[in-house]
């Protein structure tokens, strides 16, 4: 199966949890916290960079998803508006705070090791790309690789052009293959 097969069958899940919780059916908020907590959580991570803002950003994030259900309208990328959310959550949260976090990577490395939402490999990849890449590119490539947005919609999301998308996601990945070379 394809990548962009596996993306459109997860959208129409997504999409079936959402009417779900709008109807008031608890299954459907169940499994669709099971499906977007580690790509809500990994993108809240990367950007504020504090695993107990990162959970909270999560947790409000499926509580506004619960809230606006009833007039979710789908356009096929219901994990962008899912982000979409996530995001704006977490611009809330630095106004809120007036600053950013101040955490090591190897703390932060330590919060990730800890989740027991994610895959070991996203675990692997999010915790590559904390260590080695600035805030943005870390962003599109968790985006991108853990969320399974398109570019264009990256683009979209984080309000920039889509050609910086683009070249910082693969300036991104050659400093990542660099370094994995580099490691073997």
């Amino acid at each position: 199966m394809t990548q962009e097969k596996n993306v459109r069958l997860q959208s129409a899940e997504l999409d079936r949890c959402i009417f779900g919780i709008a109807n008031g059916d608890s299954d459907a908020l169940s499994k669709l916290y099971t499906m977007v907590s580690a790509p809500v959580y990994a993108y809240a991570l990367t950007v504020l960079r504090n695993t107990y803002d990162a959970d909270d950003v999560l947790h409000d994030t499926i509580v506004k998803v619960y809230e606006n259900a009833p007039v979710y309208r789908s356009q096929g990328k219901p994990m962008a508006w899912i982000l979409t959310i996530a995001k704006n959550l977490c611009f809330t949260r630095f106004r809120q705070n007036a600053h950013f976090a101040d955490v090591s990577d190897e703390a932060l490395e330590q919060q990730f090791a800890d989740n027991t939402q994610m895959s070991v490999e996203d675990k692997l990849l999010v915790t590559k790309c904390l260590s080695v890449l600035p805030q943005e590119e870390r962003s599109i490539v968790v985006l991108h690789a853990v969320s399974g947005l398109k570019h264009r919609e990256i683009a979209k999301l984080l309000n920039i052009p889509l050609s910086t998308v683009l070249s910082k996601y693969n300036r991104s990945l050659k400093k990542l293959q660099e370094i994995i070379l580099e490691e073997d």
